[in-house]
């Protein structure tokens, strides 16, 4: 019996000992934040030359004119005159925000 209660007081003295010496470990959020960042910018490419090459394939594009940073401008069948942005959302332009291309 008193074998047993000294083998029990060792191990909770190991097992207390070990806690206190424990560290945790410092996480560097730097590279996670940086993966994310470029996980965003491929997504937003991607995005982009998808979002051109189906306006390619179904829309007329609008010769003579362009975009107000000089996009290329589409028209849809329902005549709305429209470019892809960086994030390949399709914005949708008034006739009057149309500008002459520069050849």
């Amino acid at each position: 019996m008193k074998n047993l209660l000294k083998i029990g007081l060792v191990a909770a003295g190991i097992f207390s000992f070990s806690q206190s010496q424990a560290k945790t470990a410092a996480k560097d959020t730097t590279i996670g934040h940086k993966v994310g960042n470029t996980a965003k910018k491929v997504g937003h490419k991607t995005s982009q030359i998808a979002a051109n090459g189906a306006a390619m394939v179904v829309d007329k594009k609008y010769e003579g004119k362009c975009g107000p940073g000089g996009q290329t401008v589409y028209i849809n069948k329902y005549s709305h005159y429209y470019y892809v942005n960086k994030r390949g959302h399709r914005v949708y332009l008034e006739k009057s925000q149309l500008k002459d291309k520069r050849m």
